[in-house]
């Protein structure tokens, strides 16, 4: 399994009990839709390791607690802090409609109003507002990504359609 083939989940980010559960911060806005997990994969030193979970359950907002098979102790657990962890591509459900994974609509084309823009080179999620990051004909643009500009994902055509308010692309 490599990096390619998967999705980020969230991030470990501190022991719970001495029994060796950890908590995961997960960069979801459903966590509890992975309650359910049979594995995830850590990104660790030597790449992507595979752990198999015994119990995991919703705690407080976005964390996940989750008891590892291989994770007995608060030592063990320590070892697995701050590393990354990540589900396979094919355990995502299809999403239809305007709904999409950002991973999904990379390379799509972007037009505004019928007019092509440029094609989608990736998505900046680092910053409040998402942003379309497009490679345009002269220039790389920015567009926030707002439900109110997008009026159709078409997965066929590989295409999105957006609305933009006039004179956003002049910013």
């Amino acid at each position: 399994m490599t990096l390619e083939d998967c999705f980020y989940l969230g991030t470990i980010v501190a022991k719970y009990s001495f029994k060796g559960e950890v908590l995961l911060k997960t960069d979801t806005d459903t966590p509890e839709n992975y309650t359910d997990l049979k594995s995830v994969f850590i990104n660790t030193d030597i790449g992507l390791v595979p752990f198999f979970i015994k119990k995991v359950q919703l705690h407080k907002s976005a964390l996940l607690r989750i008891q590892f098979d291989e994770i007995s102790n608060e030592q063990d657990a320590e070892s697995i802090l701050k590393k990354k962890a990540y589900l396979p591509l094919s355990s995502l459900p299809p999403l239809t409609g305007k709904r999409f994974y950002y991973h999904e609509v990379i390379g799509f084309e972007i037009f505004n109003r019928g007019e092509r823009i440029g094609i989608l080179e990736g998505v900046n999620d680092q910053t409040a507002q998402h942003l379309f990051d497009i490679k345009g004909e002269e220039k790389n643009i920015l567009i926030p990504i707002h439900d109110d500009f997008i009026k159709e994902v078409n997965r066929k055509q590989k295409r999105i359609v957006l609305t933009l308010p006039e004179g956003l692309l002049e910013l």
